[in-house]
């Protein structure tokens, strides 16, 4: 585009739809994490795919280059935030809450919060709903 405006796919349009609701499935992140970065959207700053989907749970692994922000938002369900590799900041209720590799934060349902990509990481979004409710 003459503008220096991106274009962005939507790389899950993409992909082979693989199992995301089974007894058991087994993942190898830093495959997972390798497969994201190869794919179109990667180059707009992010790319991220459903790993598990159920009804009332779902796990999804976000890769993030340096500098890529997730602006404010909510989930109608509780949610942990694990960052993998690398280092997110997340900002919350007033609170910068810094989320290097190793780290875990975990919030009560609809609270506003952003992600801000320190360096290039990758990080597992987990949201868990109440039997019955919403899916905002």
């Amino acid at each position: 585009m003459s503008d220096g405006t991106k274009q962005c796919s939507h790389s899950a349009a993409l992909r082979s739809p693989g199992a995301l609701e089974s007894p058991v499935l087994p993942f190898d992140l830093n495959a997972e994490m390798e497969q994201l970065r190869k794919e179109a959207a990667w180059q707009c700053g992010r790319n991220s795919k459903t790993l598990v989907k159920h009804s009332d749970f779902r796990v999804v692994l976000t890769v993030l280059k340096s500098g890529a922000r997730l602006h404010e938002h909510r989930a109608a369900g509780r949610i942990s935030v694990q960052t993998v590799a690398g280092h997110i900041r997340m900002h919350v209720q007033g609170k910068v809450l810094d989320l290097p590799a190793g780290h875990l934060l975990a919030l009560e349902r609809a609270i506003a919060h952003d992600v801000e990509a320190l360096e290039e990481n990758a990080f597992l979004l987990t949201i868990a709903w109440p039997e019955g409710a919403p899916r905002v």
